[in-house]
Order: C-alpha cells, then structure tokens, then sequence
C-alpha cells in the first residue's frame, strides 16, 4: 500500500502534498516567476498567499502544508489539470527541457487560437459575398493592399472563395 515501508524505505505516494511542493517550485522556475509573483498570482486566483508562504511550501523545514484551496489555486495559476500538479514531476526532464515544453504547448494554443480566429473571420466575409456579391473584387483587393504580398493575398482570397479555413 502507498505510504507503507518496504525494504527499509519509504514507498513514494502518486499522490502527495510533497509532490504538490515538488511540482509547484517546478513550474515556478520554468515560467521564470520569482516566489514573489507566484503568490501574487495565487491571491489574483482568489487564494491569499505571500512569498514568504511559497518559499516555505517549496523549502521550508518542515514544509508549510498546502490545503485545498491554495492547491485548486496553483492549479489554476500554472493551467494544470489539478491530478497534473499532484502528480510526481517527471523523471528526464530538465528545466530547460521543460521550458522548452511549455514555450512549444503555449504556441500551439495560440496558433490553434488565431487558426480558429481566422476561421471565423474568413467565414464572415464569404457569407459578405453571398449577401453581396458586388462586393467580392473589392475585398480582394482589400486584402492585397493590406498583406502587401501578392501570394499571401491569393491564399486568403482562395480560403475566402472556399467558404473557410479548415
């Protein structure tokens, strides 16, 4: 069972306040926030924190413990699934592996962001067009004088033409 002793050690919970610690100090130092930030963060989050309650979360002797609203609270602030911030970090990651990590999943969001915003967008102006059809050349053209480059103006014409993005 989690917690007993086995073979003169302790067996690691999956779960733990401990990992929660591990975890929290882990993610501060991969965004590059100072203990200060985070627990500004934490009390934008709805929780009241201070540094001096991060640093001993992270390092004190013996470690403050965390309760159920502060650990909802960094879940929120770092955008982690709260089994995710509870969860032992992960062996084989490095700071620099993990930051790398984050950089590359934050991109993918704002690109799958700004995909579905072009979307939207290219979907209003083709239902423009259906409901006033005089007006196609004109928004073409528009669109060549505001990209600057002919193809980059063709490709979004096309997609305009198609009804979408996707």
């Amino acid at each position: 069972m989690a917690g007993d002793k086995s073979e003169g050690g302790e067996v690691p919970l999956l779960y733990s306040e401990g990992n929660v610690a591990a975890r929290v100090a882990l993610e501060r130092e991969v965004r590059g926030w100072s203990t200060t930030e985070l627990a500004e963060r934490v009390t934008r989050a709805g929780v009241k924190m201070n540094q001096t309650a991060v640093w001993r979360i992270e390092n004190g002797t013996p470690r403050r413990r965390i309760n159920l609203d502060e650990a909802l609270a960094f879940a929120r602030v770092f955008e982690l699934p709260l089994e995710e911030l509870m969860s032992p970090p992960l062996e084989g990651l490095d700071i620099d592996s993990r930051r790398l990590v984050q950089e590359a999943v934050e991109a993918f969001y704002e690109a799958r962001d700004a995909r579905d915003r072009l979307h939207h967008a290219v979907v209003a102006i083709a239902d423009h067009i259906k409901a006033h059809p005089d007006s196609s050349r004109a928004i073409h053209e528009q669109c060549l004088r505001l990209m600057g480059d002919e193809r980059d103006a063709r490709t979004l014409s096309n997609d305009i033409e198609d009804g979408g993005h996707y």
